[in-house]
């Protein structure tokens, strides 16, 4: 059964819980089950691997993983081909500005 939260998982991040930081996995597909537009909305910064990145598709910071799009290629139904990268991520919301609390593992 698929979560759409961190509140929901037992394993979620100390660092990740409050209404100030982003939830432990996210995605900007509107037909995952981990894609909350309000959420989007606001703005999320992700740092992979200490590198600002501003084409994440989808995250999941406890474990420790990020999906970006592979260059140009779609599928047959148009949408983007996606590859998973793995390493430390950091999520924030970009509203909150520079003293914004950061979720990580």
């Amino acid at each position: 059964m698929p979560m759409n939260n961190a509140s929901d998982t037992p394993d979620s991040t100390p660092a990740t819980g409050g209404a100030d930081t982003p939830p432990d996995r996210l995605a900007i597909d509107p037909k995952s089950p981990f894609c909350d537009m309000d959420l989007l909305r606001r703005g999320v910064g992700i740092r992979f691997k200490g590198t600002v990145r501003n084409n994440v598709e989808e995250y999941c910071i406890s474990e420790g993983w990020v999906r970006v799009q592979a260059g140009k290629a779609v599928d047959r139904k148009g949408n983007p081909l996606t590859i998973k990268l793995n390493g430390p991520v950091e999520a924030w919301y970009e509203d909150l500005g520079e003293s914004a609390p950061v979720a990580k593992a």
